[in-house]
């Protein structure tokens, strides 16, 4: 009988061991720093990152837009909320002849939108930003639009 209350006590906390460990999702992709540098800006085209790097999972919300890779690494612990461990995104943003005018990645840090690296012609991402974008878009949708109305 006192093995058998052994077993199952030793099973119990091998159980709460585990399903008390972090676990990690990735979301997104971004290429590596290694990929971009065969990206020239002012040289390279659409067609040329499309060829290199890959359609983004996100784009401006214009036709023809800038292209913004983003990844986050979501961690979860046991009961707790998933907290958001890492975010960057990508933007790359293109002059009116499909060429590219800056590569910027960005990160997240406590919260803020942190420049991470810059590979820019001027001073930002050409027009609006990807979060100017995101959030002006706010409240501006439509919901008959939604439904082919």
């Amino acid at each position: 009988m006192t093995s058998w209350v052994f077993r199952a006590v030793g099973v119990l906390a091998i159980l709460t061991a585990v399903g008390c460990t972090a676990q990690f999702r990735n979301h997104g992709y971004v290429p590596s720093e290694e990929t971009l540098q065969q990206l020239k800006v002012g040289v390279d085209t659409r067609a040329t990152v499309d060829d290199v790097i890959g359609a983004p999972s996100a784009a401006g919300v214009l036709t023809d837009g800038d292209y913004y890779y983003v990844r986050s690494r979501v961690r979860e612990y046991g009961a707790l909320r998933p907290q958001v461990v890492d975010r960057q995104v990508l933007a790359i943003s293109f002059n009116q002849n499909d060429t590219i005018a800056n590569i910027e990645r960005f990160g997240l840090e406590a919260g803020q939108v942190v420049p991470l690296t810059r590979r820019v012609t001027d001073s930002s991402v050409v027009g609006n930003g990807f979060l100017r974008q995101v959030f002006g878009n706010i409240g501006n949708i439509d919901p008959s639009g939604l439904f082919g109305g």
